[in-house]
């Protein structure tokens, strides 16, 4: 017998049948969006005020280190606390900071100061994802849960193609600083939906245990959960060996195909439009069966996907390929993630989360070593490396941890 959640006493698989998550997806793709064309703002007023590489790399360090350093910590917090209250203070914050950001930026105040004020909001924001991921599911049932996610990523997607050719357009009629004052204002839809959605589950139960978050408790429940193992395992395969094309791309657009800035953009494009359609395809909600051994084929066929578009001299292949490296590789990682998701406590959901996003940590190292090998042997071994690394070692772990075909 099926036994109904008395949150959601008629669940559809269709996670925006619930109003509550409708309205939270509604404006987080504003404030994504938003976000997008900050992304594009700041590296342009790096470049444009120093003209320097080094400060440019300076200022995407300050933005991307923390996301690495404090995904554990917020997940403690998520499983602490109540979920959508700390949501609303770590975007309120946000806003605050991208308004001081576009002023820095419109008086021409100093370089330093703009460093800071980008530190302090990267800090912030390393801590929304643990928790935004935490909360998904509270707001809709579990039947719904596979579709949440999917519509999660679906945003996130059509926020990625969204913001920045809204930026470059809006960057030809506007200053720089109204593209941060316009992301400050985006931030309102979010932090409106979050007060509109109100009471949440996790709101009710946080804690209810009387026990101390600690990640000592979620790596004692990872070590019981051999499939759990098996899923963290295997993600940081394609972290190492596929994502990095993403980096890559540049040299494989010059060296391979002989196409400048226009071609990359355009590989890059088609490789998002695959991805969406992954994405959007796992947000139907309909019931995924076999996810392991559909999990093992996406990033095999990541990996066949790398190979086909390395292998071809033809623009038209090469971009037929790309498509599929996009549909394989955000197919793999959210399922990944729904089949995660699924397997955690809601109690323990933020901590678990936060260890499993921190494979994103791996993504710069395997741009290092690809990097490393495309420097000594040629741009054409790098993604030989990449493709034959998704597929062998995906193999390798498979033969290793058997349970990952059971889940």
């Amino acid at each position: 017998m099926v036994q109904l959640d008395v949150r959601f006493p008629h669940p559809s698989r269709f996670a925006l049948s619930s109003r509550r998550f409708r309205m939270f997806m509604t404006g987080s793709l504003i404030s994504r969006v938003g976000d997008w064309m900050d992304l594009v703002a700041l590296n342009w007023a790096v470049l444009q005020f120093t003209n320097s590489p080094l400060y440019l790399g300076l200022i995407n360090g300050c933005r991307l280190v923390p996301a690495f350093l404090l995904s554990v910590p917020a997940g403690i917090l998520a499983d602490r606390y109540d979920r959508r209250k700390l949501l609303i203070w770590i975007q309120t914050g946000m806003m605050l900071l991208t308004f001081y950001l576009g002023y820095t930026v419109e008086t021409r105040q100093s370089f330093w100061m703009f460093v800071v004020i980008v530190t302090l909001r990267s800090i912030l924001a390393a801590m929304d994802p643990p928790i935004r991921n935490a909360l998904i599911p509270n707001l809709v049932s579990r039947s719904s849960m596979t579709s949440a996610i999917g519509i999660n990523t679906t945003v996130i997607h059509l926020a990625r193609i969204m913001g920045p050719a809204l930026a470059g357009a809006l960057l030809a009629v506007m200053n720089i600083a109204d593209l941060f004052y316009i992301n400050a204002w985006a931030t309102l839809a979010v932090l409106l939906s979050l007060l509109m959605i109100g009471t949440t589950s996790n709101s009710i139960s946080y804690n209810k245990k009387g026990e101390k978050p600690t990640v000592h408790a979620a790596l004692k429940f990872i070590k019981k959960k051999p499939s759990l193992q098996s899923l963290l395992i295997l993600a940081i395969v394609p972290m190492v060996f596929g994502f990095p094309y993403t980096t890559m791309m540049p040299f494989f657009a010059r060296d391979l195909f002989q196409l400048g800035p226009e071609g990359f953009g355009m590989l890059l494009s088609v490789s998002s439009v695959g991805a969406l359609i992954g994405a959007s395809f796992l947000s139907v909600g309909k019931e995924i069966q076999g996810a392991g051994k559909w999990l093992v084929y996406s990033i095999i066929g990541f990996g066949v996907s790398l190979l086909l578009f390395v292998g071809t001299t033809s623009i038209f292949v090469a971009g037929i390929a790309m498509f599929l490296v996009g549909l394989t590789s955000q197919t793999y990682r959210t399922l990944s993630r729904i089949t995660l998701q699924m397997q955690v406590p809601d109690h323990l959901r933020g901590r678990i989360l936060s260890i499993a996003l921190m494979d994103r940590g791996f993504i710069p190292l395997g741009a290092i070593l690809i990097g490393a090998v495309a420097t000594w042997s040629g741009t054409l071994w790098a993604g030989m490396l990449m493709g034959i690394g998704c597929i062998g070692i995906t193999v390798f772990v498979v033969s290793k941890r058997q349970e990952i075909w059971d889940l």
